[in-house]
């Protein structure tokens, strides 16, 4: 090292040079011979390591590891956390060994990417290239390609890709379909698929809704494991705002106070009355049920716990707040979204149980009220039960939604009139309020 170097950490061993040489016998065969220390194998490591996660494509997945997945899944209900716990046994095998295909279907949030990023994790720690991509992401950059100012060619990717020792493709089936999109895949999915090249596969959608070449080919059984890492519909608890999935998993029927904050004997009783409508309605969805309430009235609570309810029985439930859901529905159309209109508008339309929270609250475009419209309409004719949430009152809502939430065939209107459970902020009044109920729980 010379003298206008910066001083860094010298090796003992080899003083800096990297190499020692054995203190052996002369006869052995090592004697003279330059041998790495310990200090130059661990930076050859992590040289290669880092090689292998620069050619891996992971970026932050790196975090997505075995040691951080829960063991038996985000899914509340018994029979998917069984699922989930067969396929994380699955992985953890196929990521030891991998040969073949390996297949996790399941609907969206359930757990699949984490899985499949775990997977190619491992085989990193243990020094094995892997490629993880996201099949939309893929077919971009494959487009990209064609650019002048692309810094990879057209081939150089392609065959990065087909011929990967181990290749992950996450949410496949959530590309674009255009003939190109569709004729690049399948030669991809084709080459491993004639070579027997290992690989893994997430989507959320069923194998029988894909084209047909791909499909043989992913069910193979010569091949191919397909693994279901949960069943049903997704819960549908999307954060909005400052109000997310771990707050909406918290409102349970358990967890619902029918007192109310400084409630007169009149509003405690709204408030027992939807109590009492709620769980009946969670134990066997039948109709409509319509909370209608001030801001903080308790709506929201209800709402999801009726979804919290089903969902632990291992039923159906989406739970939207119906902003969120038009922002949804909205960025279908943008090229960035995974998600194509039809299959979330049609999902929402069709779920055995929809709960939509906070209608009224919506920008009220001519072309957000239409697809409001459609849904309710579509929901209204099949009679599928549903819960709606409103601050507003029937007669302010559109006429066309109003009439129907109205329909005293279908719907069970409730008007919650209990004070925001948000409006006792002193300390003084909330310990006052947590002493009242400790005080009934213990009389109970």
């Amino acid at each position: 090292m010379g003298e206008d170097e910066p001083s860094k950490y010298i090796c003992p061993l080899c003083q800096g040079v990297g190499f020692v040489r054995a203190d052996v016998p002369l006869e052995h065969p090592d004697f003279g011979r330059a041998l790495l220390c310990r200090c130059g194998e661990l930076e050859l490591e992590q040289t290669r390591l880092s090689r292998l996660q620069r050619y891996s494509n992971l970026g932050p997945l790196t975090r997505l590891t075995f040691d951080t997945v829960m063991p038996r899944g985000r899914n509340l209900a018994p029979a998917n956390q069984e699922r989930f716990a067969h396929a994380l046994g699955i992985a953890r095998a196929f990521a030891d060994n991998p040969e073949g295909w390996l297949v996790l279907t399941g609907v969206s949030g359930c757990g699949k990417t984490h899985l499949a990023a775990a997977i190619a994790n491992h085989r990193l720690q243990m020094g094995q290239p892997v490629f993880f991509t996201v099949t939309p992401d893929l077919l971009d950059h494959l487009r990209s390609t064609y650019s002048p100012t692309s810094e990879m060619n057209y081939d150089e990717l392609f065959e990065q890709v087909r011929g990967a020792p181990l290749l992950v493709l996450d949410d496949l089936g959530t590309q674009s379909s255009t003939a190109w999109a569709q004729e690049k895949l399948f030669q991809i999915i084709n080459h491993r698929y004639n070579g027997r090249t290992p690989t893994v596969f997430t989507t959320n959608h069923t194998l029988d809704s894909m084209e047909e070449r791909l499909r043989t080919r992913l069910a193979d059984p010569g091949l191919s494991q397909v693994v279901v890492v949960t069943e049903g519909q997704p819960s549908g608890f999307h954060q909005v705002g400052s109000m997310g999935m771990e707050l909406l998993k918290n409102m349970t029927f358990e967890s619902f106070d029918v007192s109310g904050l400084q409630a007169t004997p009149e509003q405690q009783h709204t408030l027992v009355n939807a109590f009492q409508n709620a769980r009946a309605f969670a134990d066997a969805p039948e109709g409509w049920l319509i909370l209608l309430g001030d801001i903080g009235s308790g709506k929201t609570h209800l709402a999801a716990a009726i979804a919290n309810q089903r969902l632990k029985a291992g039923q159906s439930a989406i739970f939207m707040v119906v902003p969120e859901l038009l922002d949804h529905l909205r960025y279908t159309f943008s090229p960035d979204s995974k998600v194509n209109y039809d299959e979330l508008f049609e999902r929402v339309k069709g779920t055995p149980l929809l709960i939509l929270d906070d209608l009224g609250t919506e920008t009220s475009t001519p072309w957000a009220q239409e697809k409001l419209y459609q849904i309710i309409n579509h929901r209204y004719n099949g009679r599928l039960p549903t819960v709606i949430t409103t601050n507003r009152a029937l007669e302010d809502i559109d006429s066309r939604l109003s009439s129907r939430m109205a329909d005293v065939r279908l719907s069970i209107p409730l008007q919650i009139r209990a004070p925001d459970y948000r409006s006792c902020t002193r300390p003084a009044e909330r310990f006052k309020t947590r002493e009242k109920r400790s005080r009934r729980s213990r009389l109970v």
